[in-house]
């Protein structure tokens, strides 16, 4: 909520009116003021702040509205998201290896 120097609420219009103005001032392409909200739950995510914290910042009742409306945004998710699991697995594999490795090298001796 914004308000006027003596207190008063600022009407919504106004506010968009001003934030247009100041918009085309800086000869960014045209945004409206909402999309700030989208870009800031986005970049939160990419900067990788949990789902739950950006729905509660977003004032979402559920979880879903926020998933649904945000977690495709950045194809850059996806991919840290298969790097992540890429890790887990090829760890698992190492681990598992090193199982088996010990096991032949156990059955080997004399």
């Amino acid at each position: 909520m914004f308000t006027l120097g003596g207190g008063a609420p600022v009407q919504p219009g106004h506010l968009t009116h001003r934030f247009h103005k100041l918009v085309s001032a800086s000869g960014l392409p045209p945004v409206r003021l909402h999309d700030l909200r989208h870009g800031a739950a986005t970049l939160a995510l990419a900067s990788g702040t949990e789902l739950k914290v950006v729905q509660g910042t977003l004032g979402h009742a559920g979880i879903v509205l926020t998933v649904d409306t945000y977690v495709s945004v950045l194809p850059q998710l996806y991919h840290d998201s298969a790097r992540a699991t890429a890790r887990l697995v090829l760890k698992a594999v190492r681990a598992t290896n090193r199982k088996i490795g010990k096991r032949r090298e156990g059955r080997d001796s004399p």
